[in-house]
């Protein structure tokens, strides 16, 4: 042993040491036991990686993956930038007030959830650390409303696009099927042109380009979800209050769960950066979508059919906003029927 000044250097004890490394062992594996996490999910880039009930992350392959590609790949994992190892990148839900929001929030727990209050879109955005995606659902969707105020609708839906792309990460930006002009009778697909009739709809439609290049553009049709006002809950509400419901009968879509479509969102990342058509299985009219929420709830409610025409609503809707993916890669979402049950199990 190495003497200093005559006195003899004293020995760490081993045994310390190697406790010390096992107990550092057995704190690594509490972080994820096995039924603490939901499925491994595989991005484009590869990683795989474990979300953890306690919203922690823990990546493999990471380091292979970086050194086989020489830089990060695109699209990234959405799971990947929930949360790094360090917890610096987060994912941020804009419009989380919203019923889509407030659904996405639930499939991403430890996401950034803003809400009007928090950011007003049509502002530069604040500063928000080190963003690893942005889920944009904050929109003006009032479809009548926009042909009153179309500079609002479109400092919304336009400016506010841009200002979730300047954050400067990967974005998913929810879009609309009123893009299209209603007269096709069969389903629209991605490659079919955009021809809006309403302001909401150009201003939608300018929205997608307001995002950039490095966003998913997700069309979906005929929202509804157990928070905020929708179709559903409207019906709900007149069904106990009446005997008879007048709904329009000559519109056709596909009536979209936001619950559905916010677990949808997780398999964009293995999808390359575009145009994707993301609604409900089946199609309907809005007069047969409330005799399904009547028959559901079991309301004793009729409803009478009546045109477009006859309602006499400012901004135009399409006749036929039925969408379909013509991509086998696309996230396929349950039947509207399913997806309405669902929520009613909420509601009621």
């Amino acid at each position: 042993m190495p003497q200093r000044n005559g006195a003899r250097r004293r020995a760490r004890p081993r045994i310390r040491r190697d406790v010390h490394r096992g107990h550092r062992r057995r704190e690594s594996r509490r972080r994820l036991r096995p039924g603490d996490s939901r499925a491994r999910i595989r991005g484009a880039h590869r990683l795989s990686v474990h979300v953890s009930r306690d919203r922690g992350i823990r990546p493999r392959r990471a380091r292979r993956a970086r050194d086989r590609l020489g830089r990060r790949a695109r699209p990234p994992s959405l799971e990947h930038v929930i949360a790094d190892p360090v917890g610096t990148r987060h994912v941020v839900v804009t419009g989380a007030g919203g019923q889509l929001g407030a659904a996405l929030l639930e499939e991403f727990p430890a996401a950034l959830g803003l809400t009007h209050r928090d950011w007003d879109v049509t502002l530069p955005p604040p500063s928000l650390g080190d963003v690893g995606l942005v889920l944009h659902a904050a929109a003006w969707t009032d479809v009548d409303g926009a042909e009153l105020d179309p500079q609002t609708a479109a400092a919304v839906n336009v400016g506010g696009t841009q200002h979730a792309a300047d954050i400067g990460a990967p974005l998913v930006y929810f879009s609309t099927d009123y893009v299209f002009d209603g007269s096709k009778r069969e389903p629209y697909v991605e490659s079919d042109g955009p021809n809006p009739q309403s302001v909401y709809g150009r201003t939608k439609l300018h929205g997608e380009a307001a995002a950039g290049e490095e966003a998913w553009i997700v069309r979906s049709s005929w929202l509804f979800g157990w928070t905020s006002h929708n179709f559903v809950r409207t019906m709900l509400r007149l069904g106990r209050e009446r005997d008879e419901v007048a709904v329009v009968g000559d519109q056709r879509g596909c009536p979209t769960y936001v619950g559905h479509l916010a677990a949808a969102t997780h398999e964009m990342a293995a999808l390359p950066f575009g145009v994707w058509h993301v609604a409900a299985d089946g199609e309907c009219t809005w007069a047969e979508f409330a005799e399904a929420i009547f028959e559901e709830a079991a309301l004793d409610c009729r409803v009478r059919r009546i045109t477009t025409a006859e309602l006499g609503r400012p901004a135009p809707r399409p006749a036929y906003s039925v969408l379909r993916s013509e991509r086998p890669e696309a996230p396929r979402l349950p039947h509207w029927r399913e997806g309405l049950r669902a929520c009613l199990e909420r509601l009621l």
